[in-house]
């Protein structure tokens, strides 16, 4: 009998169960085809979550729940988008696009012009990603995929609570 040996850049032909993973893995991570954009994936990712978001409505333990299985669900999917196309964070994944927008959002009431703010904060601090972000993209499959987008988000929802402060400060 002979064994064969997969090394991480093969890329076997998976049976029908892994292809049927591999599609779930796919819709999943690309939020149902939103990631394959022709232009700008990220920037639409991004909008996806602004809009579930608007959706969670203001309650933190909801909003947190969704994070957290977001995350959870992005971990798996991106890991595994990851060894389908034999890349690492692969373009058309925008699932971790979605949960930084909603830690951006986290806690912080806003009006539309906020919202707004939140939106071009995480795309700046997700395109730039400062430290640390720029070192948890290097963290093992599908958790690098998500941890610099989530590190994102935090810089983001910080920046965007400095200047609501600093705004109302202005204006009051």
């Amino acid at each position: 009998m002979k064994t064969r040996t997969i090394r991480s850049n093969d890329n076997p032909t998976p049976s029908g169960d892994g292809r049927i993973r591999s599609r779930l893995a796919l819709a999943v991570a690309t939020i149902g085809g939103v990631g394959y954009a022709p232009f700008a994936p990220g920037t639409f990712g991004s909008a996806v979550g602004l809009l579930l978001w608007w959706r969670l409505g203001p309650s933190a333990i909801v909003q947190a729940i969704a994070i957290a299985a977001i995350f959870g669900a992005g971990v798996w999917s991106a890991g595994v988008c990851e060894r389908h196309c034999g890349r690492t964070d692969p373009g058309h994944v925008v699932i971790d696009e979605v949960v930084g927008m909603l830690i951006t959002l986290f806690l912080i009431p806003v009006g539309w012009a906020g919202v707004f703010g939140a939106f071009l904060l995480f795309r700046l601090a997700d395109v730039i990603k400062p430290y640390p972000a720029n070192r948890f993209e290097r963290l093992h499959g599908g958790l690098g995929v998500m941890a610099d987008d989530c590190m994102a988000g935090v810089y983001a929802n910080l920046a965007l609570r400095i200047l609501l402060a600093l705004g109302n400060r202005v204006i009051g």
